[in-house]
């Protein structure tokens, strides 16, 4: 196999079967859980196979899912990772990290893997009528359950409920945030969002979520009841190591402010399921990025000046990145803040907009992707609520693509050391962002 016929393979995958990424989730998503039964039963089952820890959540879940595959390496274990969307590599999306080699290192899912996946089982694609996320999923059960890991880590798509990895009986479902998001699809609030995650509870199975509050907890908590799920709440009594946490947050490669309440959450859930904490699962999270080749969580892509990029993009992730930049600026860290920004059409902008710092300048810029706002349409509300507010409308700029707004950011903060460059509102912005900058190092 040679490198063009993998990408021709994985081309067709993506036009025929299209993904969330390019179309949205209206497009792609079939919720439901027959198709992937079905698909399973076809592949041998290979998720009865495998011991697994489900994540579900708003915000928070890709963090939790890669401290926790990197801390269970560390007690030797061989790893499975699922988690979805990638930034710059499809294979992303299916990880081992195994604890049994001395240099421990996440790999990705072989190419030769994928595309004797694909061309297995083109046939069943279709007449099963399978979804990208089904696909993918099925391919990620079948290489885990190949390589017989240990044990894999398991994070939904969207909701849970009705998400096609929720065909698996796990050691342990854990749940990171709720937050309002994905609204036409799980519900318009939070009770009926955290009713939908609540699906992936398993009858017996322990249960964990990351903060209780008033508005969700019954829901859990019903759940959980009916089901003879113990149920948890990280952040109700600490686990071992959270006495740690405050030099592990200094330390850790995860440097964004929403890490500590999932540091909570993942010694939680290795006390659940009873592994040992020790100096090694600690070096371990502090690790995560660099041992999980894990990307866009308040990552640092470059200097002089400094740029840091986060997938964060709906409002409650985004409140707590503008207010860790407002952070920066109070504390003097950084006199001035530029901020590239893109978004989705679909993301709730007027929820957004109040919570960008007025103390930025903003880049607006569009990713390639049909799913996003053009950058401007992003200028024109931008500028119409700048004026309702009384803020100067000069400090928006329409950049049009992600590569021009890297460049007049940069250009703009050439010689100021002084000056921070935030890169977010959507994945796709990301990801551009992460693929230019290793290009023109």
């Amino acid at each position: 196999m040679n490198d063009s016929d993998y990408k021709a393979e994985l081309e067709k995958l993506f036009v025929r079967f299209p993904s969330v990424q390019n179309v949205g989730f209206k497009g792609a998503y079939k919720p439901g859980l027959d198709n992937m039964e079905r698909f399973c039963t076809l592949l041998g089952h290979p998720e009865k196979d495998v011991r697994w820890i489900h994540i579900a959540g708003t915000n928070g879940k890709g963090s939790v899912a890669n401290m926790i595959a990197s801390a269970l390496a560390a007690k030797g274990l061989s790893v499975g990772l699922y988690t979805s969307p990638h930034i710059l590599d499809f294979r992303e999306r299916m990880r081992i990290i195994d604890g049994r080699k001395a240099r421990t290192k996440a790999e990705l899912i072989g190419k030769e893997e994928v595309q004797d996946f694909i061309c297995n089982y083109r046939e069943d694609f279709d007449r099963l009528s399978l979804s990208f996320f089904e696909i993918t999923t099925g391919m990620a059960f079948k290489w885990f359950n190949d390589r017989k890991v240990d044990i894999a880590v398991l994070e939904t798509g969207l909701g849970g409920r009705l998400d096609s990895t929720n065909v698996v009986t796990p050691l342990l479902s854990i749940i990171t945030s709720i937050g309002l998001d994905h609204c036409s699809l799980l519900g318009n609030t939070r009770a009926e969002i955290a009713a939908e995650k609540a699906g992936i509870f398993k009858k017996g199975v322990p249960a964990l979520i990351g903060s209780r509050d008033d508005e969700t907890a019954p829901v859990f908590e019903q759940q959980a009841q009916s089901l003879e799920a113990p149920l948890h709440f990280a952040d109700s009594a600490d686990a071992p190591g959270w006495d740690r946490s405050g030099a592990m947050l200094a330390e850790m490669d995860l440097q964004g402010c929403y890490q500590r309440e999932n540091l909570r959450t993942v010694l939680a859930a290795l006390a659940l399921i009873r592994i040992n904490f020790d100096d090694d699962i600690a070096d371990a999270i502090c690790r995560t990025a660099a041992r999980m080749d894990f990307h866009g969580r308040w990552e640092l892509i470059g200097r002089c000046p400094d740029m840091i990029c986060d997938i964060g993009h709906n409002p409650p992730a985004l409140k707590q990145n503008f207010a860790q930049l407002r952070s920066y600026l109070e504390q003097g860290r950084y006199r001035r803040l530029i901020i590239v920004y893109g978004v989705m059409a679909d993301k709730d902008l007027d929820g957004i907009l109040p919570l960008m710092p007025e103390e930025a300048q903003y880049i607006l810029v569009a990713p390639d992707t049909p799913r996003a706002m053009p950058s401007a349409a992003l200028y024109d509300h931008c500028r119409k609520y700048w004026e309702q507010c009384g803020r100067k409308p000069s400090s928006l700029i329409d950049a049009g693509k992600v590569a021009n707004g890297l460049i007049l950011a940069k250009a703009r903060a050439a010689g100021n050391d002084d000056t921070l460059i935030y890169v977010g509102g959507s994945t796709f912005v990301v990801s551009e962002a992460i693929s230019l900058n290793e290009e023109w190092e």
